[in-house]
């Protein structure tokens, strides 16, 4: 397909189009840090700041069932119960619930990659004061899995991978080192950041104890609010470190002295949520569910295939590896002879919004984005490098 008959197919079917004005504003590539809001979303606030300005929190009850519908939506992102999913601020406070949960001896071993983001590096490394060892695994290759299977079968404590990792978009096969997990006994914790809103992804069917992810990326909401899942067969091995009132079993009902933490997920919500985000996100999610995870996962790679295409076409060094191409939102890329990070500077500087991670430049592009902002990314980094 050509560039000017595929430009033409983007705007007659995408119906979306019109939900996403930063595509007429700017080249947006970096929807694999911080991702521009749907319109409905900048809508939801509005009218969420409208009523609060005018009436309170006269209308508390009915903000309810958003708060509701957001969970209802992410349950059906990430195929779990709703009853195993928390609302949390970040992704770092749902793993620091898993790393301070758990009953640590010492002598045991969390494995985690090379490639992690801090986030799902730091936490674990904390724990070194109790005596446990972090072990770091290798992910290069065509079988990225490989060294993460071979340390499962040593028994460690505890596995923590993020299903796509953030600088060079290796794509995790997530069921393989689930059922691995599950043959020796490890728990497995999945970071989903990169992945949840990517495309189909299931916590059932990879095995996962644990899964999380903020809502700011590929779930396209605000920063601040996010998920945490967790298996309703190991829930009770994470001790609770935050308490409050609204973490208790008996929400509500305040004059009642003895309490005990919700059976639910909801015991790690240890106090008031963040409504003005949860409005935002639940828009957001709601946009994902109607476009529907298929054709998403259809769209990024398609984009991300077309991507690859011009960048080799102008001599670019493709850093992300050619098997998470389909599985993954990111390609990352370098040119020989060519400081990636000037390059990186000039890009954002004429509004190729994009980013440096894994020894490159990160392009970042989600379903919604365009032929037109595709196409004139790639003549940008082709004028940059002077190979128009």
């Amino acid at each position: 397909m050509t560039r000017d008959s595929r430009k033409v197919s983007h705007r007659e079917t995408d119906w979306w189009n019109e939900e996403f004005p930063v595509n007429q504003e700017c080249m947006y590539l970096n929807h694999a840090a911080v991702a521009p809001w749907p319109d409905r979303s900048r809508k939801a606030v509005i009218e969420f700041a409208n009523e609060n300005a005018g009436l309170g929190a006269s209308h508390y009850p009915e903000w309810i069932p958003t708060e509701n519908r957001l969970r209802e939506n992410l349950g059906l992102l990430i195929d779990a119960p709703v009853d195993s999913i928390a609302l949390v601020k970040n992704t770092s406070e749902a793993l620091s619930f898993v790393a301070y949960g758990l009953n640590w001896k010492s002598g045991d071993v969390v494995v985690i990659s090379d490639q992690e983001f801090p986030s799902n590096r730091i936490v674990w490394e904390s724990l070194s004061n109790k005596g446990v060892t972090v072990k770091t695994v290798s992910v290069d290759g065509d079988t990225p899995e490989a060294e993460l299977i071979a340390a499962i079968q040593q028994s460690p404590r505890l596995v923590s991978i993020s299903a796509v990792q953030y600088g060079t978009g290796i794509a995790m096969d997530l069921r393989r080192i689930g059922e691995a997990c599950r043959a020796h006994g490890v728990l497995f914790c999945v970071d989903a950041i990169q992945a949840v809103g990517t495309g189909p992804f299931s916590v059932t069917d990879t095995h996962a104890d644990f899964a999380m992810a903020d809502g700011h990326k590929w779930l396209l909401g605000p920063e601040g609010l996010g998920f945490f899942y967790v298996r309703p067969d190991v829930m009770e091995q994470l001790a609770l470190s935050e308490f409050g009132w609204h973490m208790v079993e008996h929400l509500g009902d305040y004059s009642r002295k003895d309490w005990q933490p919700a059976t639910t997920a909801r015991r790690f919500e240890c106090g008031s949520p963040n409504m003005l985000a949860a409005f935002a996100f639940a828009a957001s999610t709601d946009l994902l569910l109607e476009v529907g995870l298929d054709v998403i996962q259809e769209k990024i790679a398609s984009n991300i295939a077309y991507l690859r295409s011009g960048l080799e076409d102008i001599g670019a060094d493709i850093l992300t590896p050619a098997h998470a191409e389909g599985r993954s939102g990111i390609i990352t890329f370098r040119f020989s002879n060519i400081d990636s990070e000037k390059l990186y500077r000039q890009l954002m500087g004429i509004g190729v919004v994009c980013a440096s991670r894994g020894g490159g430049i990160r392009f970042a592009p989600h379903f919604h984005t365009t032929a037109d902002v595709l196409d004139d990314a790639l003549d940008a980094v082709a004028r940059l490098t002077n190979r128009s």
